[in-house]
């Protein structure tokens, strides 16, 4: 199979997509969050291939990307204040919505449960290529189950060439991290994944917010869970990655004692100058957190050689976008963190 790139502007690029859609095929689609790995939501046949091309397990559920709001009365029932809400003051944009599904959307998309993430990105030829399917479009992250995910088509391509139909290219992310997943099926607002939304803007309209334990730690192998991206291990690169916390120069001197020529150090560009060149490679400014956000898997993707052994990674700490980069780092480190300012 060729898989062809679409230039998001081309003049015949939604119309082609959504034949891609309509006739079960798959295809890379760009979003403001991450590029995903789109197909029918509503066909089994195609949200399979999903799983196939990416080696993904399949009780881990996907994502229902709609065209708008006026869409998921379509897709789920029984849907809360909180939720429309929710959607009129962040839509399109980078928050999902667990919800009640209804029986149209095939257990298949929803790895067995009762409830479907939907999500309206604000990318607008993606947008355009859902209404011109006519049926919303289930989509995970279009890269291989595990690996960073994609932030340009070009890495779409390198995980996914000859695997898809075809790869919508409309240049790198906004956002650069998945999309916030908020659980809106029980009595309170849960919230399953941190992303491009923080908590506090949530608060701000939800009042009371839980943080489901998946966002803070590893769950249990055998736990069912009700997003993608709580459960299995995310975004990791060959190496081992290591989080270094503590002040710049403290960290500085834990990660040069241990460092070795196999080793490489991810950093904010305010620390490159205390690590040998050649040596730390820069994921965005600490003081820009959009920055680490559009940089962390495109770094993260640099850096998965086979020659690298060990990667120190110095973790952002704070609310907003920020803590999205946060839980990003500590799920590709398998929350190995260590203080580098408490070693002697």
């Amino acid at each position: 199979m060729n898989t062809n790139l679409l230039p998001a502007d081309g003049p015949d690029t939604i119309e082609r997509a959504a034949e891609i859609i309509r006739s079960g095929g798959l295809l890379g689609i760009p979003t403001e969050t991450v590029y995903g790995l789109g197909a029918n939501g509503l066909d089994p046949d195609a949200v399979l291939k999903i799983f196939e091309a990416k080696g993904r397990p399949q009780d881990n559920p996907l994502i229902l990307h709609v065209a708008g709001p006026e869409q998921v009365e379509r897709f789920c029932h029984d849907i809360p204040d909180a939720a429309r809400t929710l959607m009129e003051r962040f839509w399109p944009g980078p928050l999902t919505l667990i919800l009640p599904a209804r029986d149209v959307v095939p257990r298949r998309t929803t790895a067995g449960l009762d409830t479907v993430g939907v999500r309206c990105p604000a990318t607008a030829v993606t947008r355009g290529i859902i209404a011109a399917a006519g049926v919303p479009i289930a989509a995970p992250s279009a890269n291989i189950s595990g690996k960073p995910s994609p932030t340009t088509a070009a890495h779409v391509l390198h995980d996914m060439d000859g695997k898809i139909e075809a790869v919508v290219d409309a240049g790198p992310c906004a956002v650069g991290v998945e999309s916030t997943i908020v659980d809106l099926t029980g009595q309170t607002p849960r919230l399953l994944r941190p992303g491009g939304i923080g908590p506090e803007q949530l608060r701000t309209v939800l009042g009371a917010l839980e943080v489901d334990e998946a966002v803070l730690g590893e769950v249990a192998p055998d736990a069912v869970v009700r997003a993608p991206g709580m459960k299995y291990t995310h975004y990791t690169p060959q190496a081992d990655v290591i989080i270094v916390t503590g002040g710049r120069e403290a960290a500085a001197r834990y990660i040069l004692r241990h460092l070795t020529p196999e080793d490489r150090v991810l950093c904010f560009q305010e620390e490159l100058p205390l690590y040998p060149e050649g040596t730390a490679t820069a994921y965005g400014e600490e003081t820009r957190p959009e920055t680490l956000a559009r940089g962390l898997f495109a770094a993260l993707r640099e850096l998965d050689r086979a020659d690298i052994r060990t990667i120190y990674a110095r973790c952002p700490s704070g609310g907003g976008v920020t803590y999205a980069v946060a839980n990003r780092l500590k799920k590709a480190a398998g929350f190995h963190v260590v203080k580098g300012d408490e070693e002697p």
